[in-house]
């Protein structure tokens, strides 16, 4: 039976840790909670077991790189001991005070801070640049007012695993594809370097009377055995050239204008972005973030400059009232039947909960759009470079047998 590690407030809101034996993450909370624990985080150990128990020490952790998972797994844990009856201070000095949070304990521990200095949550999270999006504190600021933080954070935390997990399906989808790319640039890389020159004595005499295609061959592998160093020295540099170039407003949207037209990705890209926009939207509309305020908000959180300009339209047109759904329409921004379910929404005035489904749609369609993508993808590319590998051998093939009849050869 596998063991897991688990962190848990107990009925005095002390944070304990300790290992467990259950049969799966379900039957561990389940005894947990009968033993009188609130859990906080679940882990599946993998190595030796460690003693179990105690209470938490508050050990402050440098702030490195937030992740999205990072800031999910914080806002699940805040809403937990909140829900626990902890007030907002031992929360975060809970979350503050966990090794196993990297950078965001440190992001706890400077929420704390102002906190303890009299701060509310949203402008304590403002004042931690680049860690918490624009709707996130909108959202934490209504919840305050509102009195329904917790409810708010369990929100968001749903939001955030939701896209989270997409995100990640997605980026494991693309892990074959790359494997199957770097593997036959390496056969080519092998052959190159090492098989095509060991022909090379066979046509020393040969000369013009090669073959136009074995001459290219030859030439391309002793250019490449005599500045070998140029491919990591040109990789290294066109990495360095986008990463820089990531950074450029001008190129980012030239870039995403292109995107937008390319057939089979522009259909994807504009899915991808509904889910993430109605998913934010939805989710400060129901937590009563008004509608101005809340549209843009949920601009900032899509990916997409071209879209996020034709979201800001939009938005101009709704504050202006009319409406959300007929300004995206005639935007195309999105597919025609999150516009009509958005629409359905704003005349049933459940437009948050209409919102979250066309979030919960696109986010199925996107997963089953990518595997279509990648089904056609990775025969693409394993065709196109078995013919640049078969085009290496036919060239080297072909001077062999023009080899036998020059003479002298």
């Amino acid at each position: 039976m596998p063991r897991f590690h688990y962190r848990a407030v107990n009925s005095a809101g002390e944070t304990v840790r300790g290992e467990m034996e259950a049969g799966d993450r379900a039957g561990l909370v389940r005894a947990l909670r009968d033993q009188g624990y609130m859990p906080v985080h679940t882990e599946k150990r993998t190595g030796p077991a460690r003693a179990g128990g105690g209470k938490t020490r508050g050990r402050r952790a440098r702030r490195g790189r937030i992740t999205q998972q990072g800031l999910a797994l914080f806002t699940r844990e805040l809403a937990t001991l909140l829900g626990a009856g902890l007030p907002i201070d031992r929360a975060l000095a809970t979350v503050a005070g966990q090794s196993e949070a990297g950078g965001m304990a440190h992001v706890a521990q400077g929420l704390l801070d102002a906190v303890r200095g009299g701060a509310g949550l949203a402008d304590a999270m403002q004042r931690q640049p680049g860690v918490f999006p624009a709707f996130y504190v909108g959202l934490v600021r209504a919840g305050e007012a509102g009195g329904t933080l917790h409810e708010v954070l369990t929100n968001l935390a749903d939001a955030q695993e939701q896209a989270e997990s997409l995100r990640q399906e997605i980026r494991s989808a693309l892990n074959y594809p790359m494997l199957v790319l770097i593997a036959a640039g390496a056969a080519i890389v092998i052959l190159l370097a090492a098989v095509v020159p060991e022909f090379k004595p066979l046509f020393a005499n040969s000369g013009d009377a090669l073959p136009w295609s074995a001459r290219a061959v030859l030439a391309v592998s002793e250019a490449f055995r005599a500045y070998w160093w140029a491919l990591p020295v040109a990789v290294l540099a066109a990495v360095l050239l986008a990463a820089q170039a990531r950074r450029s407003p001008r190129v980012r949207a030239a870039r995403d204008a292109w995107a937008m037209r390319l057939p089979g990705i522009a259909p994807l890209i504009r899915k991808i972005e509904a889910a993430r926009f109605a998913r934010a939207l939805g989710t400060l509309l129901r937590n009563g973030v008004d509608a101005a305020t809340a549209i843009d908000m949920a601009v900032d959180t899509v990916g997409n400059t071209r879209l996020a300009q034709l979201l800001g339209s939009a938005g101009k047109q709704l504050r202006r009232g009319e409406g959300l759904a007929q300004p995206l329409a005639a935007a195309n921004a999105f597919p025609p039947l999150a516009t009509q379910l958005m629409e359905a929404g704003e005349q049933s005035g459940h437009l948050d909960r209409m919102l979250l489904t066309v979030a919960g749609i696109y986010d199925q369609e996107v997963r089953r759009d990518t595997q279509r993508l990648l089904q056609l993808l990775v025969p693409m590319v394993t065709l196109l470079l078995g013919v640049v590998v078969a085009a290496i051998m036919g060239a080297i093939l072909s001077a062999i047998l023009s080899s036998y009849q020059i003479p002298g050869a």
